[in-house]
C-alpha cells in the first residue's frame, strides 16, 4: 500500500476537526502523532513485507490522529482514533471508536466505556472490549492508572471469530494494565507500564499464550500541546499475529522485540 494512501484518513481527520468553530472545539480535543514504531500490547503493528509475509524492523514509522468530544460536565464523551498499520493483508488502516463516563470518587478517577476495533480492509482484526480504569494521582508519589479490557466479541484481532475463518472464539480475552507517570524536572515526565493479556481457551488451544508487555521511558513537554516521548517497549512472547504469518515463518519473526520508540505529539 502506498505511504499516502495509509496516511490519507489521519490527515483528512485532523483537517476536518480544525475547520470546527472555536465555541465548539472547547469541547473537543485533537492530537496528531508520528512514531518510529507502533505497538500496541507490545507487538508490532507493522510486520508484512511487500509479499505479504512477516518481516522485522525496528523503523517501521506510522502516522495517527484522533479526536474526543465531551459532553460539558456530565462525565460522558466520545472519540476516535487512527493509525496506519500493516499486520494483515489488505489492510493499511486501524480506526478505533469508543466512549465512555467518566467520574470521581473521592480522590479516585473513574472511567468505563466501550471500544471498537475496525480495520476496513480486512475484517478479521475486527474487535470490541469494554473498559474500566481507576486513577490516583500525588504530587509526590506520581499517577497511577489501573485499567482493564474485556472482549465482548467473538472476533479477536484475527485471532478467532467467523471474520477470521478459525471458528474459535476470542470471548473473554482480558487485558489488564497498570501506568505510572511522575515528573521529574520541569517539562520532563517518567512513564512506565505494564499489561498482561489473557488470552480465551479457544486461542490458547491454538498455541497462543497469554504473556506479558512493558514500556519504559520518559516525555518532554515543549509546552503548546507538543510533546517528545522516547520508551523502551516490548512483550514476553516471540510469536506473529495468525493473520501475519505464512509457510514458514514460524519463529522467524519477533514482533514483541524490544524496541527503543519515539513519538511526537502535538495536542490541540
Amino acid at each position: 500500500m502506498r505511504l499516502s494512501q495509509r496516511f490519507t484518513l489521519p490527515l483528512t481527520l485532523l483537517a476536518a476537526c480544525l475547520a470546527v468553530p472555536p465555541a465548539a472545539r472547547a469541547q473537543l480535543t485533537v492530537n496528531l502523532t508520528l512514531t518510529t514504531n507502533y505497538k500496541f500490547r507490545g507487538q508490532d503493528q507493522d510486520m508484512l513485507d511487500a509479499g505479504g509475509f512477516a518481516r522485522a524492523g525496528a523503523f517501521k514509522p506510522a502516522i495517527q490522529g484522533g479526536l474526543d468530544y465531551a459532553f460539558g460536565d456530565s462525565g460522558w464523551y466520545v472519540g476516535n482514533w487512527n493509525s496506519s498499520v500493516h499486520w494483515q493483508r489488505g489492510n493499511s488502516l486501524e480506526s478505533d471508536i469508543y466512549g465512555g463516563w467518566r467520574t470521581k470518587a473521592g480522590p479516585i478517577d473513574l472511567d468505563l466505556g466501550a471500544m471498537a476495533y475496525l480495520y476496513p480492509g480486512n475484517r478479521a482484526g475486527n474487535t470490541r472490549e469494554v473498559y474500566a480504569s481507576a486513577g490516583y494521582s500525588d504530587e509526590t508519589l506520581g499517577q497511577f492508572t489501573l485499567k482493564y479490557a474485556r472482549a465482548v466479541s467473538r472476533d479477536y484481532f484475527g485471532y478467532a471469530g467467523a471474520s477470521s475463518g478459525s471458528g474459535l472464539s476470542g470471548l473473554g480475552t482480558g487485558y489488564a494494565s497498570l501506568a505510572y507517570s511522575r515528573e521529574l524536572l520541569t517539562h520532563l515526565t517518567l512513564k512506565a507500564g505494564v499489561g498482561y493479556t489473557r488470552m480465551s481457551g479457544d486461542i490458547r488451544a491454538l498455541g497462543l499464550p497469554s504473556y506479558v508487555d512493558y514500556q519504559l521511558g520518559a516525555a518532554w513537554d515543549f509546552g503548546e500541546g507538543l510533546s517528545l516521548t522516547g520508551a523502551v517497549q516490548g512483550a514476553t512472547r516471540g510469536t506473529a499475529y495468525a493473520a501475519a504469518t505464512g509457510p514458514g515463518d514460524a519463529g522467524r519473526y519477533p514482533p514483541n522485540r524490544r524496541r527503543f520508540i519515539a513519538t511526537l505529539t502535538r495536542s490541540f
